[in-house]
């Protein structure tokens, strides 16, 4: 019998006409977690509404190509500063709104924990901006509290100091007390309190100071054990009980001015802030009658922000809005104290998160694309090619007269699986044959491209499937054995450290090309030589958000993937894997005077190889001393000339001022490899 020819194999599905800005915002759910700062222009390009109330905006594409333009190091860190101002803006007037509506008779006055984004500009804007709120600072560190307090120029403003704090961090802290500083350290532990006590003492000062008080109620998701019983941090029930006692002993009564709780970085349920806030007004208004004159309750950080893109809809979401959070925290204190008679205190939150994670966005070049190898369309085995090759072929021709069959309305599960069985069973075979010798390299790559055509071909055929749970699970895991590779020129580890520590998605997409649909499927992989070196999870309309729909590469220029959400955490944890750096940064500010309405305030050059080389103790002398006597000896052993080895010391030495990232030149093609899915 004669081999079947095979068919042609599907055509890649056209463009479809009227794919819109809306289309890409949907797939991408841009709308949900932009919080109507980025959406995408008339140009298909990103862009940013960074003024408050303000219809001016900055288009990011440009941006980036502005910052080409001017010889700056990709990858990049762009912050939008206005963005910042404005979410000082909304978080102070949401509460202020909410205090007004629940006719609450104390204010809010917020505070900024610098530990979420510590860069110097960061901070300054959001004091810059806080200031007609008189909205201050938190630390937790010795080395936070001496880049906070100088910031301190209105005496309103408070500055809680949380975290273990040693004799010298509260010296300080009574000191700034002293000359009138509202400083307010915070309790973690009974025997702090005694510390603080005793140096107080020592200083002849009555000091002032908050507790953090380990409720019973506890948070949920990731940071669940940020309260409750087996928090770090916090007092006791029995011990704030002791700790009163001690204090109406020595006639410090008016020294306990605060109470504090912290459920989490990002509190998921806004029932449990409401449980969370009843309870530490309970224990307010009961301290108050017994002779505590509190002034500040501080529910702590915790406001979320929707990097999953839906209100409670995926696992790790929000369900609220800042308006409801708002609402939450000051209606469920007003409840409690209406009910007790008692006064309302001073509200503070330490919402950090919610104030610089939108500000901030990571510009990242797709180096390469690749995909599984697969077989010409019009490919047929050599007539020496071995039998396991021809049967892969023959597989591959029933797959493709399955999908050419019309009179079919739904794919043969059954016979797809068959020959997906066959395909696997002669895949192994070929591997057998070649491990011992009996089929040369080149066969087996033939055999390697047949099996992933078939596993190619199968797989469309399945997506047509009317109802997908019926499908058997070894097709549908087809589908992620065939996701493309995008090689990017970034770090996980340094840019996206959450992403690889407790798996926290975040918004990544094209900032260019949205007026077209992406045609390819992706796992996006970084620089290092660590397997967790890549991003398994995505924010996407897709059901399946274990990739992220792309585009092919095109000969205009780079493919460049904007990182969404960056301003909390990720600029400062980083991690120095494979000694990649911090990337550069550009400060970029809103102008509707400028071409572009923007202009680039500020570039921080990234970290060079010397200075990465400096944190682990490689230093340029020593190591050009090792390296001129590595070439000497060689010069000496006959195997190079004095001028080859002075140049290879040049060019050795010209690395130390390099970038630590990948440096595309004009000559790099990004890699394409096989045919559109």
């Amino acid at each position: 019998m004669s081999t079947p020819q095979p068919l042609p194999s599907p055509a890649a599905a056209a463009e479809p006409p009227g794919w819109t800005a809306q289309d890409a915002e949907d797939l991408y759910r841009i709308r949900q977690w932009g919080d109507g700062f980025f959406f995408v222009n008339e140009h298909g390009h990103m862009a940013v509404r960074p003024l408050r109330d303000q219809a001016l905006s900055i288009d990011i594409a440009d941006v980036v190509q502005d910052l080409r333009n001017r010889k700056v190091k990709f990858p990049i860190l762009l912050r939008f500063q206005d963005v910042l101002q404005a979410r000082v803006v909304r978080l102070n007037t949401a509460f202020r709104e909410a205090i007004e509506n629940a006719g609450y008779r104390g204010h809010y006055q917020g505070v900024y924990p610098i530990k979420v984004n510590q860069l110097h500009e960061v901070v300054e804007e959001v004091v810059e901006a806080g200031k007609p709120f008189k909205m201050g600072l938190e630390c937790g560190s010795k080395a936070e509290l001496i880049a906070a307090l100088p910031h301190m120029m209105d005496d309103e403003a408070l500055l809680v100091c949380n975290g273990y704090k040693d004799a010298v961090m509260l010296r300080l802290i009574l000191a700034a007390q002293q000359i009138g500083k509202n400083v307010i350290p915070v309790m973690e532990k009974y025997g702090e309190f005694e510390h603080l006590l005793e140096l107080a003492r020592e200083m002849n000062v009555t000091p002032r100071f908050g507790v953090r008080v380990r409720l019973g109620t506890t948070g949920a998701g990731k940071w669940a054990e940020s309260g409750g019983d087996h928090s770090k941090f916090g007092i006791s029930i029995p011990e704030l009980v002791n700790l009163v006692s001690r204090l109406k002993a020595d006639a410090l009564n008016e020294s306990l001015v605060l109470l504090h709780f912290h459920l989490g970085s990002q509190i998921a349920d806004v029932q449990i802030l409401k449980k969370a806030v009843k309870e530490i007004a309970q224990i307010y208004v009961q301290l108050l009658k017994r002779g505590m004159p509190l002034k500040y309750v501080d529910v702590g950080g915790g406001l979320g922000v929707n990097y999953e893109a839906g209100y409670g809809s995926d696992e790790n979401s929000i369900n609220y809005s800042l308006r409801e959070y708002a609402n939450a925290v000051v209606y469920s204190m007003k409840e409690v104290c209406d009910e007790e008679q008692s006064p309302h205190p001073i509200l503070i939150s330490e919402s950090g998160r919610a104030i610089t994670a939108h500000h901030s966005v990571l510009i990242v070049e797709a180096l390469g694309a690749y995909r599984k190898d697969t077989v010409e369309d019009d490919f047929t085995p050599a007539a020496e090619h071995n039998a396991v090759v021809r049967q892969l072929f023959d597989t591959l021709c029933r797959v493709r007269q399955l999908a050419a069959n019309k009179r079919r309305k739904n794919p043969p599960l059954a016979e797809l699986m068959e020959n997906y069985h066959d395909a696997v069973e002669k895949r192994q075979e070929a591997d057998t044959l070649f491990n011992l010798g009996y089929l040369p390299i080149e066969e087996k790559a033939v055999a390697e491209r047949l099996y992933w055509t078939i596993c190619r071909d199968i797989d469309r055929q399945v997506k047509k499937a009317p109802r997908p749970e019926l499908v058997p699970v070894e097709l549908r895991a087809l589908d992620d054995h065939l996701v493309d590779q995008f090689l990017c020129d970034f770090s996980v580890f340094q840019s996206i450290l959450d992403h690889w520590a407790i798996g926290q998605r975040f918004p990544i997409l094209p900032i260019r090309s949205l007026d077209r649909k992406p045609c390819r499927r992706a796992v996006l992989v970084d620089l290092t030589c660590d397997s967790d070196g890549k991003v398994s999870h995505y924010v996407s309309s897709n059901a399946d958000k274990d990739f992220l729909e792309l585009h092919d590469f095109r000969n205009d220029g780079p493919y460049e993937l904007g990182f969404f959400l960056m301003g909390a955490y990720q600029d400062i944890m980083g991690d120095s894997h494979n000694l990649f750096g911090r990337v550069t940064e550009a400060h970029i500010y809103a102008d509707a005077a400028e071409p572009g309405g923007y202009y680039i305030e500020k570039i921080i050059p990234g970290t060079v190889v010397q200075e990465m080389l400096a944190q682990v103790q490689y230093f340029p002398n020593d190591l050009q001393r090792r390296m001129n006597d590595l070439i000497k000896q060689k010069i000496d052993e006959g195997r190079i000339r004095p001028k080859a080895g002075v140049d290879l010391l040049d060019q050795y030495m010209q690395c130390f001022s390099q970038s630590t990232y990948y440096e595309p030149t004009s000559r790099d093609t990004p890699p394409n490899n096989g045919n559109s899915a």
